[in-house]
């Protein structure tokens, strides 16, 4: 590679870290070329970017941030990265269900918000933050939890006292029977 491209391989590196809000590190050894198509059409189809990338190039492209010593040891050997600009867990969920169904995907390390994670982490953790449509709605069911409680406090004593007064007409009711 000539240095003109490895700058602009740099360049690029360090924009896609600059806008990422999450990326998974992996060791794609030993899969095949199929493999490896239907792993990056997974990726492709959740909006997530994905590289095989250079580990001196990456580690010259995270220089200077807060990461960078502490993303080093996963930066040997074969690497590959899925940088995540939406929704930061759907690199690492695409990851992880591969890596169950085909054993030579390993996940190295995982990057959120400045803090390098280990692989356990990767999986456990970030694989299973809510997208933005779960975040959405659950935000939404908390906003509306007082309102609904508010309505059903408001309402409790007419429906008790509709309560009372069927209890009253069934009774008055028996009585007229009786007599």
């Amino acid at each position: 590679m000539l240095r003109s491209q490895k700058v602009e391989t740099i360049a690029a590196l360090r924009d896609r870290f600059q806008r990422m809000t999450s990326a998974v590190f992996m060791d794609f050894r030993g899969l095949t070329v199929e493999h490896a198509t239907a792993l990056r059409e997974r990726f492709r189809e959740k909006g997530v970017d994905y590289r095989v990338v250079n580990n001196k190039l990456v580690l010259r492209a995270v220089s200077g941030t807060d990461y960078s010593d502490a993303l080093t040891p996963a930066l040997k050997g074969m690497t590959a990265i899925a940088w995540c600009y939406e929704d930061p867990s759907a690199g690492a969920r695409v990851a992880r269900d591969f890596a169950k169904q085909n054993e030579k995907l390993r996940i190295k390390a995982g990057l959120l918000e400045g803090q390098v994670l280990d692989a356990r982490a990767v999986e456990t953790q970030l694989a299973t933050l809510p997208n933005k449509d779960e975040a959405r709605a659950m935000l939404l069911a908390t906003l509306l939890a007082p309102a609904q409680t508010l309505v059903r406090l408001l309402n409790a004593p007419a429906q008790q006292m509709v309560g009372v007064l069927d209890a009253r007409k069934r009774d008055h009711e028996a009585d007229v029977r009786e007599s």
